[in-house]
């Protein structure tokens, strides 16, 4: 038995021992039935807050009017909520008021089906009041009740439609997904944090493509990155990308992401082509269509784009710079020495292959330039990319050369030929700028 569950289960113990019920409730229970382990456990009990505090002295009012408490045991936390219903939701998200009742009301007042069962934490036996066991044996995701409530009661539910369908590889019920696609506009009401968070869970996930696909056919990509819709449609010169149009090269190069990979990447794939729409003309001279510019005026994009919804600065910039270079890796095979050391030395390279192979496997195939640098890696390899430098701002001071901007310039020209492997020592790059620029 693991740590996290021997925790929940002597919290467990505490009310029911105290003569409360309490269960274990939602997440936990879908993932221990469909032989997940759980990341976490939530409790549902009779305890009122007040009661729950008694037995939990140390513990959180986190939601004490909605009936939540938070405690710890061992370190880990676990959300302890009296079963309730809720009353009328003014603000798309809370109800105007709850009233503590018993857990088969509580069970129908929740999301989806599947995550509506309970767990006896002794006994295991399951409590299933909305049919969350057959849903789960027949792969559906259902609404408990009228969808149409569900979604307006907190329109997040429709971007959790969609993840847990990607995360759980179940389908979506007819009615609740007709429900999702009326009430999209919804989704408009919910913050920018709320929503960020839903497409991160999607994009990490292994079927991130039809996740997206799921978003955009359900109406609600208008409401989270509605730049993205302008990809479908958008054609692109088949020689070079026989797949299809803009759209559908995104969708596939998505699914070709390596195993696990870090957000950032997610990402900048899914917005890698972000400007082709707006940069797309056709060339009558050569006969094709062209997208000049799209990797610049796609990383301003993606800047808006990520700080609309409120991603951090770091993501924003390591997005960014991969979508900026993402074209530069066709000249690879053309740069010189210490132009491929800086390129390759950038914390986005790796990254940026990643991106690169994808990009490539989802259109013409050919991965000549990703072969180079992996040979150009082995090569290198021997050495740091970027070695500790020859010279310091110090040294060319000494040389009698003043302080200013054209620093800058010297000691990048000396670290030029230091990667091009023309200058080894520091009395080599001091001979080179005194005979190169001290006269000046």
């Amino acid at each position: 038995m693991s740590v996290l569950r021997r925790s929940a289960e002597e919290v467990a113990a505490r009310l029911l021992e105290a003569g409360h019920e309490a269960f274990f409730a939602g997440g936990c229970v879908r993932d221990r039935l469909m032989g997940r382990e759980p990341k976490d456990y939530d409790l549902a009990t009779s305890a009122t807050p007040g009661e729950v505090l008694a037995l939990f002295p140390g513990g959180d009012e986190i939601g004490a009017h909605f009936g939540v408490i938070l405690v710890r045991r061992r370190g880990i936390p676990f959300e302890i909520a009296t079963f309730r219903s809720d009353g009328r939701y003014l603000d798309g998200r809370h109800p105007e008021m709850v009233t503590f009742t018993t857990a088969e009301e509580d069970a129908k007042r929740r999301d989806f089906t599947i995550n509506g069962l309970f767990e006896h934490p002794h006994t295991g036996e399951i409590l299933d009041f909305v049919g969350g066991r057959a849903d789960l044996d027949a792969g559906i995701i259902r609404a408990i009740g009228d969808p149409e409530l569900r979604f307006r009661e907190d329109a997040l539910r429709l971007m959790r439609a969609a993840r847990f369908a990607v995360t759980t590889g179940f389908d979506i019920d007819p009615a609740t997904w007709k429900a999702v696609q009326d009430q999209a506009p919804l989704l408009g009401k919910i913050s920018a944090e709320r929503i960020r968070d839903e497409l991160d869970k999607i994009l990490v996930h292994p079927s991130r493509r039809r996740g997206v696909e799921l978003l955009v056919d359900g109406g609600l990509m208008e409401f989270v990155i509605p730049e993205f819709l302008a990809l479908r449609g958008c054609e692109q010169p088949p020689e070079f990308h026989p797949e299809g149009d803009v759209y559908v090269h995104t969708l596939i190069a998505l699914d070709l992401l390596p195993e696990s990979p870090p957000l950032e990447l997610c990402l900048a794939m899914l917005l890698h082509d972000i400007a082709k729409p707006p940069t797309r003309t056709y060339d009558e001279e050569a006969a094709r269509i062209r997208f000049n510019g799209h990797d610049r005026l796609g990383a301003r994009m993606a800047e808006t784009i990520l700080a609309r919804l409120r991603y951090s600065n770091a993501i924003i910039e390591a997005v960014c710079e991969m979508i900026a270079n993402h074209m530069r890796f066709m000249h690879v095979q053309d740069m010189r020495t210490a132009k491929l050391k800086r390129f390759m030395a950038r914390p986005t390279f790796p990254e940026e292959v990643s991106l690169h192979r994808a990009d490539c496997l989802s259109s013409h195939g050919m991965l000549d330039n990703v072969e180079f640098l992996d040979a150009k890696a082995a090569e290198f390899a021997a050495e740091p990319l970027i070695p500790p430098p020859l010279l310091k701002g110090q040294d060319l001071i000494a040389l009698g050369l003043r302080p200013g901007p054209r620093f800058g310039e010297i000691l990048e020209s000396v670290q030029t030929e230091q990667l091009e492997g023309r200058l080894a020592t520091r009395e080599e790059a001091l001979a080179l700028v005194r005979e190169k620029f001290l006269g000046e």
